[in-house]
């Protein structure tokens, strides 16, 4: 079975920014397909469960109290990309809108809920290695796949 890396959040970890998950129950269903290995690059980079909201600002990770926490993304982005590579895996599943794992659209900095066209900073890292991404906003795709 080909193997897929999942935002440790959507796997059910309480790992959000706030100390909460963002369990899919669709998990079952991707888990007839794929071998899942999660993970959350913003634990992965040094950052605490809770921690305060991050977002993407100038191409830096700022926090809401203005501290740039942009090393600890790049090094989880890194790590998460070292476990692609190390499992041969081509396709990742991640957390939609977020400053680490968001593709497409991401808030803007500003902390007002404000979305931008952007990807978050592990979602960018692997795509330009080649990798698939898709967010939680795609899972049919991923399930349905031919």
């Amino acid at each position: 079975m080909e193997k897929l890396l999942v935002s440790a959040c959507l796997m059910g970890l309480y790992c959000r920014y706030d100390g909460k998950s963002n369990y899919l129950e669709s998990i079952k269903a991707l888990q007839k397909r794929y071998i899942l290995l999660y993970i959350c690059p913003e634990c992965e980079g040094g950052l605490s469960t809770p921690r305060l909201p991050s977002e993407i600002k100038d191409g830096k990770v700022i926090n809401s109290k203005n501290f740039d926490n942009t090393e600890y993304f790049i090094k989880g982005a890194k790590h998460a990309l070292e476990i692609a590579k190390k499992y041969g895996i081509k396709k990742a599943l991640l957390k939609a809108k977020s400053p680490s794992c968001g593709k497409g659209k991401v808030y803007d900095g500003t902390f007002t809920h404000t979305l931008v066209d952007g990807n978050g900073i592990t979602a960018s890292l692997l795509l330009d290695n080649g990798i698939e991404v898709f967010t939680e906003d795609e899972l049919e795709e991923l399930i349905y796949e031919e």
